[in-house]
This record gives C-alpha cells, sequence and structure tokens, in this order.
C-alpha cells in the first residue's frame, strides 16, 4: 500500500506506449494486472474443459436405460395371474419365497425364444434380455437377530417366550442353526472394506447365511423348494438380500442389482433396492483412448496447482488460509487427488475380479463393492466440477462485471443480518417440525421422522402439500399447524428475508451510483487489443495524441524538468507554480479528454473514501451549526433595527 501523500501528487512518472500516448502508472499496472487475470481464467477454462470432458465421459443415457430394463424386469408387477408375485408387493415371508421362486428366477434364466424356442446357451450362461450376460451366479444372504434380544414387561412372562429385537450389530445371531451342513446354515464373515447397508429399519453388516443359485433354472428351483420346506428364514430374520451382476458388451455397461426385504419386529416385509450401470471397464474404444490422454492432461493440471498452491502457502504462510477461496482451492485439489488414486485402483480391481471371474464360473462375482465406490466417486467428482464452476464463473474473477460485483456486495453486506434471521427462522421452523412429528407421526408418512417433517414443511412453502391427510389425522390442531405455518413461515419469514435482500441492494446500487468504477473493463482490454492488432497489420491507423497545446507544453517542461540538464532554481520553481494551476484548473473544470487520466490518477482507497465520508459528515455539522449562529445574528441585528426605528419615530 502506497502512502497518501504518493497517491495524491500528481502522476509525473509516465512511460510513453509504444504509439507515442503516455500513460499513467496506475493505469498501466491494472492493465498488466488484468492480463494476468485473463490469462489464468483462460488457463483455468481450459483445466474446466478437461475436468467437463472426463465427467461426462463417465455416464450415458445408455445407463438411464438399462436401469429401466432391469427396474421394469425385476422391481414391476409380475405377468402372471397371481399379482402378489411382484417384488413390489412382498409384504410377508410367504411372500418371499413366492417372489424368489416365481419372478426372480424367470428374470435370471433366459432359456427360451420369444416364440417358446428352446435356447442352448453357450457355456449355460445365461443372456438377461438376450442381450446382457449374467456374470457367475446370483447369491442370497440374510442376517438374523438372537432370541431374548428385547426385554419383556413381567405381566407378559407368562403369554411371551421369545423375543426378537430389531436389528443391531451387537443382537445379530452367529451361531449355525438348521440342517447345519451346507453354508447357507453357517455364518460367514465379509471383508472388512466390504459397504455395510443402510436400508430402512438400520444399518446392516456385510457378512451372514449366504448360498449361491446353481447356474440351471430347475436346479435353482429346487435349492429354493428346499430352503423354503426347512425354514430358512426364521423369526429372527430381520432382512434378505439378493445380489447378481450382468455385463452388455454392446454398450460395456455392468449392471450390479441388490434387491433388499428386510422383515422389521413390528411384522410385515419392506422392499427396496439399488440398481447401479457403472463403466468398469474404461478403456476399450477411441473414444476411450481420448479420454485417457485427457485423465493425463488432468494430472498434469493437478501437479502444477499443487506447485502453485505450495508456493503460494510457503510465500502467505497463515494469511494463505485465512481466505476461504484458498480453502476452495484444496478442497478441490483433495477432491482431485482422491479420484486419480481411486481410479487407478479400480482398475486394478477389476482386472483381479475378472481374473477370479473367468477362473470359476459358479462362484458370485462381488462387483457390488467396486460399483458402490465407482457411484461415490461419480458423486465426489459431480460435487468437484460444481465447485470449479462457482469458482470461476461467479466469484473469483467477479471483478469483469459490475453486475456481479454488485451480487457479492449484497450477500456480503447482509450476511449478517441475514444469519441473524436465519437462527429466528430456524427456531420458529423446527418448532413446527416438532409439533407436526409429535402429533401426526403415527398415522401420515410424511410426519413419520423428524427429517420426514423438515423436508415435508419445505414443501409446504413451495406449495406441495396434502392437507386432507392431515386434517384426517387431528380435526382440531391439523388446521391450525397448517394455517399458521403458513401465515407465519410463508407470509411473515419469507418476506423478511426478501426484504433484507431488497434493501441491502438497494443501497449496494446507490453506492455504485455515486462512487465511479476504479477498475480497468476486460471489453477495453479486448478493444485496445483489437486496436493494436488492425494497426500492425496496416488496416488501421493509429490513434494521434489530441491534447490541448497547453497541456502538451506542460508535460513537455515536466518532462524536462524531470531530466535535471541545468535547470536553474527559478525556472523550477515557476514549472511548479504552472503544474500547480494546471492541476487546480483541471480539478474545477475537467476536460472530457482527461476524464479517463484524472480517474486513473485519483484513486481512492476503501479506508480513505470512508475517512473522507467521516469528514464530510464532520463538516456538514459543522457548517449547520454555523448556519443556525448567523440566523441568530440576523434576527438580533433585525429585533435591534426594529428598536431603533421605534426609538426614532
Amino acid at each position: 500500500m502506497e502512502p497518501s501523500a504518493a497517491r495524491q501528487r500528481p502522476a509525473v512518472d509516465q512511460r510513453l506506449s509504444g504509439s507515442g500516448a503516455v500513460k499513467p502508472r496506475g493505469s498501466c499496472s491494472r492493465e498488466v494486472e488484468l492480463k494476468s487475470t485473463l490469462r489464468e481464467l483462460l488457463v483455468y477454462v481450459v483445466f474446466l474443459t478437461d475436468l467437463c470432458i472426463l465427467t461426462f465421459g463417465m455416464v450415458s443415457m445408455d445407463m438411464y436405460y438399462l436401469n429401466k430394463v432391469m427396474s421394469h424386469l425385476f422391481l414391476g408387477p409380475s405377468s402372471s395371474e397371481d399379482d402378489r408375485s411382484g417384488f413390489g408387493s412382498v409384504g410377508s415371508r410367504a411372500d418371499f419365497w413366492r417372489f424368489a421362486e416365481g419372478p426372480l428366477l424367470d428374470g435370471l434364466y433366459w432359456d427360451k425364444w420369444y416364440n417358446n424356442m428352446t435356447l442352448t446357451p453357450q457355456n449355460n450362461n445365461s443372456h438377461i434380455y438376450y442381450e446382457n450376460l449374467l456374470l457367475g451366479v446370483a447369491q442370497i444372504r440374510q442376517l438374523k437377530v438372537r432370541n431374548n434380544t428385547c426385554s419383556i414387561y413381567p405381566y407378559f412372562h407368562t403369554f411371551l417366550e421369545d423375543c426378537y429385537s430389531e436389528y443391531r450389530y451387537r443382537a445379530e445371531d452367529r451361531s449355525d442353526f438348521g440342517l447345519r451342513n451346507e453354508s447357507e446354515w453357517t455364518y460367514t464373515s465379509a471383508s472388512s472394506l466390504s459397504p455395510w447397508y443402510w436400508g430402512s429399519m438400520g444399518l446392516y453388516s456385510s457378512g451372514g447365511y449366504m448360498f449361491t443359485l446353481p447356474k440351471s433354472k430347475q436346479e435353482s428351483m429346487e435349492k429354493l423348494m428346499f430352503l423354503r420346506q426347512n425354514s430358512w428364514l426364521t423369526r429372527g430374520t430381520r432382512v434378505v438380500f439378493i445380489d447378481f451382476s450382468t455385463y452388455n458388451a454392446n454398450i460395456n455397461l455392468f449392471c450390479i442389482i441388490k434387491l433388499v426385504v428386510e422383515f422389521p419386529a413390528t411384522g410385515g416385509a419392506l422392499t427396496s433396492s439399488h440398481i447401479y450401470s457403472v463403466k468398469l471397464l474404461r478403456y476399450v474404444t477411441y473414444y476411450d483412448y481420448f479420454l485417457a490422454s485427457c485423465e493425463i492432461i488432468f494430472c498434469l493440471f493437478i501437479i502444477t496447482f499443487i506447485i502453485q498452491e505450495a508456493i503460494k502457502i510457503v510465500k502467505l504462510k497463515k494469511e494463505y488460509f485465512r481466505s476461504a477461496w484458498n480453502w476452495l482451492d484444496l478442497l478441490l485439489l483433495v477432491v482431485s487427488i482422491l479420484a486419480i488414486a481411486f481410479n487407478i485402483y479400480r482398475t486394478v480391481e477389476v482386472s483381479l475380479l475378472m481374473e477370479e471371474l473367468l477362473s470359476d464360473a459358479h462362484v458370485y462375482p462381488d462387483f457390488y463393492f467396486l460399483a458402490f465406490w465407482q457411484v461415490l466417486y461419480n458423486n465426489m467428482i459431480a460435487v468437484n466440477i460444481f465447485f470449479a464452476w462457482i469458482k470461476v464463473l461467479i466469484f473469483k474473477y467477479i471483478s469483469f462485471n459490475k453486475t456481479m460485483t454488485q451480487l457479492s456486495s449484497t450477500l456480503s453486506r447482509c450476511a449478517k443480518d441475514i444469519i441473524g434471521f436465519a437462527i429466528m427462522f430456524f427456531i420458529i421452523f423446527f418448532a413446527y417440525a416438532q409439533l407436526g412429528h409429535l402429533v401426526f407421526g403415527s398415522q401420515v408418512e410424511e410426519f413419520s421422522t423428524f427429517q420426514n417433517c423438515i423436508f415435508t414443511q419445505f414443501r409446504i412453502v413451495l406449495g406441495d402439500f396434502n392437507f386432507e391427510a392431515i386434517e384426517a389425522a387431528n380435526r382440531i390442531l391439523g388446521p391450525i399447524y397448517f394455517i399458521t405455518f403458513v401465515f407465519f413461515v410463508f407470509f411473515v419469514l419469507l418476506n423478511m428475508f426478501l426484504a433484507i435482500i431488497n434493501d441491502t441492494y438497494s443501497e449496494v446500487k446507490a453506492d455504485f451510483e455515486v462512487i465511479p468504477s476504479q477498475e480497468l473493463q476486460i471489453r477495453d482490454l479486448f478493444r485496445q487489443s483489437c486496436n493494436k492488432a488492425l494497426v500492425k497489420l496496416k488496416l488501421k491507423k493509429p490513434e494521434i495524441d489530441t491534447n490541448p497545446a497547453d497541456e502538451s507544453l506542460g508535460r513537455k517542461d515536466i518532462a524536462k524538468l524531470s531530466n535535471g540538464d541545468g535547470a536553474n532554481e527559478e525556472s523550477h520553481l515557476k514549472l511548479s507554480k504552472l503544474q500547480k494551476g494546471k492541476e487546480k484548473l483541471h480539478q474545477k473544470h475537467p476536460s472530457t479528454e482527461d476524464t479517463d487520466a484524472v480517474t486513473a490518477q485519483s484513486y481512492v482507497s476503501t479506508a480513505e473514501f470512508q475517512q473522507l465520508f467521516r469528514y464530510t459528515a464532520e463538516l456538514e455539522k459543522e457548517l449547520k451549526n454555523t448556519k443556525a449562529k448567523l440566523r441568530k445574528i440576523v434576527k438580533s441585528i433585525q429585533q435591534l433595527k426594529d428598536t431603533s426605528g421605534k426609538m426614532a419615530q
């Protein structure tokens, strides 16, 4: 930061441009800064383009259609006469066996053509929809809880002997049961890296009692019937998982399917599913190799950014971590490094898993582990590119546009007011959420949990609500809750929020109209660059300096004075007086030609502007006091005149 005296003195130090025009140093430094910022922006846009190519290269419309056809096959209603055999209609253990022995096997084993002609698949492999190869075999797994894992009230001990709690890891049953001669009757521990499953009623571990289905449909039917007759599902069963994977060579996509049936402690059954279509084999086509080259460029960008951030940290030290944008840069780098590491790990793991699959086609290939982390990787990259766009287009290069500068100034100025308002808003919002959960939670699904209450109230604010369900749950408190919530939250609090932003924006806009912009706009830089290019191509004549004669003389005198070639003290004082007089003249009557020069030379920082503003306010106060005193003096003089006139009469 330069001293104020240095900024207030005339910009005597000037340099000549190539065209002969004289430019102030402030304008030149601003132009250099703008060019460097623009260069950084262009490099970042190239990086962002490369990142977009990588992210959109991971997804395609084929993923959606593959998920859709698999959902229709395994989750849709059954085509048989018994509508209760569909997966969505499973509501008990009997319904589960009906689904497993019917629609599940029909979907897994396609052994007939559409005209009932028998197919002879190669190596006894099934092709779902004739296009999707069933990898290995399907696996079915269950988790159980032990007996007497809950407390029974003493009055009911004579009526109840068994008690099975909801699923908890500590209450999980790992003892052998049933026939005890196969893997489906003994507990199998899973790998520590296998992800747990977060279901509707609990968080389930990756172990359990599991078995695989044979390669033929008839053998699978016989095995399922055998397990059903020997009561493989017990009262302690809390969840059953059905896992299998397919591969479509036409579009190079793996489809990993997990069907889940939960048996809560309340009785009945809840169904859910996860279908992931992912591209695990990355390098097959020419476009895939193009993506590989983009990945290499991405790695080079990340290495460059790491070096740049390391240099900044060494230079700025603790000051570096006080900027939110620096934290955002670090976040982008960390996410990018994790993405690169997972990409390498995924490629190695898929190759090992495929080798295991090819060695034994009668085992279940656990692609769900890779698909799960692939989805997390996609989500991570999506968040990464979101923040990258926010950084480059909205906030980091915000000074190029006046409207965006007003937006950022409005948000920063009203941040404290919004935080205070948010505290009051969420106190009232959560109070209504607790009221709705306690009053309607046992009867209305939207209020069954506290989280559902929060989402439901946001939907009410947006106009999406079910008033009939609330009124049916409680005829008195239902309408009172709805009307008061809409009044206080929608009509009062939301309008207060809009008023805070509106008033702040009006203030910021008024300040921008009073204070002239000191920044060189990017369009000016483009215009100057185009003019220079046209001059070099001899398509346009160079601009001629059209300053007044006296100004040019003054500049020549200043130049001679700065050279110091034997100028005497008298001429030095004369030229100084001339320059000061010219400055005063320009301050009183600035010419239109010198507007840009005055703007560049009269830069005022924020602190100086605030100091000048306070000084102006104090000066205005003193003027008001002086004006009041003058009024009293004038009034006294008038009274003296009146008394003297009366005495004269």
